[in-house]
């Protein structure tokens, strides 16, 4: 599957290209339906430290049996927004280990480390739709506080979580407007950049009006 010409465009992305085959994320997805689930391969495929195997081992990996170790292992190696956005949203969101690390991670120095921490908050509020609106609160909390990072896979990654999670619904979109008009006021120029972005989406016309169908879908279900 390795294309030279797929590898030659990674470095356009940010993508590390040291060690690449230069193998499409749809060819991955594919590979990975072939697959199906297996934990072992999952694990195998990581110490290759391919960055096309890494893309893949959390797609084949088997949620339920991802431990706190297995995290912390992977977290450490992440090099790229692609494979910690990929582990996020194809694995880490899927355990049960997902909103403790979420905000552990909001802490940590590396900046593919801290990326992951709201990357994974974007996939919690996109995925777990039996979530409740608290337990979206504290990710808020953090948002602000983190907002003043200026690297740039950092500030985008809050600014996912902050508008994934004003698009859950209109009371989470709501406090989501709040806080970023909040992380608007401090000044500082990654703040500003943040909630304005944030602002112009969770405020759109398309936004409220999809917000607004499903509380009527919900009224209607009730």
């Amino acid at each position: 599957m390795a294309n030279p010409a797929v590898k030659a465009s990674m470095a356009r992305f940010a993508l590390p290209i040291d060690g690449a085959l230069g193998v499409t994320t749809p060819k991955l997805r594919e590979l990975a339906r072939e697959i199906g689930r297996n934990h072992t391969l999952a694990l195998e495929l990581w110490a290759t430290e391919v960055p096309e195997a890494r893309m893949l081992a959390p797609m084949v990996a088997e949620p339920m049996r991802v431990s706190v170790g297995q995290m912390e292992r992977w977290v450490r190696d992440f090099d790229s927004w692609a494979i910690c956005d990929n582990c996020c949203f194809e694995l880490f969101d899927k355990t049960p280990f997902a909103r403790r690390k979420a905000l552990e991670w909001t802490g940590r120095r590396g900046e593919f480390q801290k990326r992951a921490a709201f990357a994974l908050m974007a996939a919690l509020a996109r995925h777990d739709r039996g979530a409740s609106d608290s337990e979206f609160t504290s990710f808020l909390e953090a948002i602000e506080r983190e907002s003043r990072d200026q690297r740039n896979f950092v500030k985008k990654a809050v600014n996912w979580a902050l508008r994934e999670i004003g698009k859950r619904n209109q009371e989470l979109n709501r406090a989501a407007i709040e806080r970023a008009h909040k992380i608007h006021a401090t000044g500082l120029p990654s703040a500003r950049w943040i909630a304005s972005h944030a602002l112009r989406e969770l405020r759109s016309s398309a936004v409220q009006a999809r917000l607004k169908m499903k509380a009527e879908r919900a009224r209607a279900g009730a």
